[in-house]
């Protein structure tokens, strides 16, 4: 009898530990000595982006997101911001909500980072989650649920960006997502301070080891992660992504 107690007494802190594994989302990471802020999205998962709350109106930020999700019953788990916008805060490029299309994809280059080809695309679907380079998503037109354009593309195939410069001086904290390689896992990262597009596109690539990775920004990059203490202010944004999770 005392050894199956035992047993069962190991087996439930097993799950105990398994579960609260499960259950983390954001995390700090180190990678080259820059810290990172990392959260991880399995497929299935309710993640979603975000513009305009049920007023019509952009979302813009944080806390009234907070409020959109708390309306649906669910808690807001993590939030960034998910790519590039105009000053009336409309996306720049693509942009799919609920399989409807808000906004055009934008096929050629063109200034600043959006336009800094090859960019892509970042695609939830029943399935999964999809970074593509532009031109083969408009070729290929994948089923996303959500999708939302930006750019550059930081790691393509495995490969970073041919115009990052490894001895660049060019710095922000910024932020962009990665996807495995069978679709089934999102990580949404924001550095903790200036860094590099080569520092940034390494971390995908070589600290999560992640094929693809899109960038989102580097001039606004926010991060809501009550895991970590995480809740950044600043002007009010365009489209964010979010993950909504069940009420405590």
């Amino acid at each position: 009898m005392m050894t199956q107690m035992i047993r069962f007494s190991g087996l439930l802190a097993a799950l105990l530990l398994a579960n609260a594994a499960a259950a983390e989302t954001c995390r700090n990471q180190i990678f080259e000595d820059q810290t990172y802020s990392v959260c991880e999205v399995p497929a299935g998962a309710d993640l979603r982006l975000f513009l305009n709350g049920p007023d019509g109106q952009p979302i813009g930020t944080f806390a009234r997101l907070r409020d959109v999700v708390v309306a649906e019953g669910k808690t807001l788990g993590f939030a960034m911001n998910a790519g590039m916008y105009h000053p009336d805060r409309a996306p720049v490029g693509l942009y799919v909500e609920e399989r409807q299309e808000i906004s055009k994809l934008v096929r050629s280059a063109g200034p600043g980072n959006f336009g800094l080809v090859p960019n892509g695309v970042f695609c939830i679907t029943d399935e999964g989650f999809l970074v593509q380079e532009t031109l083969a998503f408009d070729a290929a037109r994948p089923d996303c649920r959500f999708a939302n354009q930006s750019g550059p593309l930081l790691v393509m195939a495995g490969a970073l960006h041919p115009r990052f410069l490894e001895d660049s001086d060019s710095r922000y904290v910024r932020n962009g997502v990665g996807v495995s390689a069978d679709g089934q896992t999102a990580w949404f990262v924001v550095s903790d301070r200036a860094v590099t597009f080569y520092e940034f596109a390494r971390l995908f690539r070589d600290g999560l080891r992640l094929p693809d990775a899109l960038y989102f920004d580097g001039n606004i990059s926010r991060l809501y992660a009550p895991e970590i203490g995480r809740d950044d202010f600043g002007f009010p944004m365009g489209p964010m992504v979010g993950l909504s999770v069940p009420a405590d």
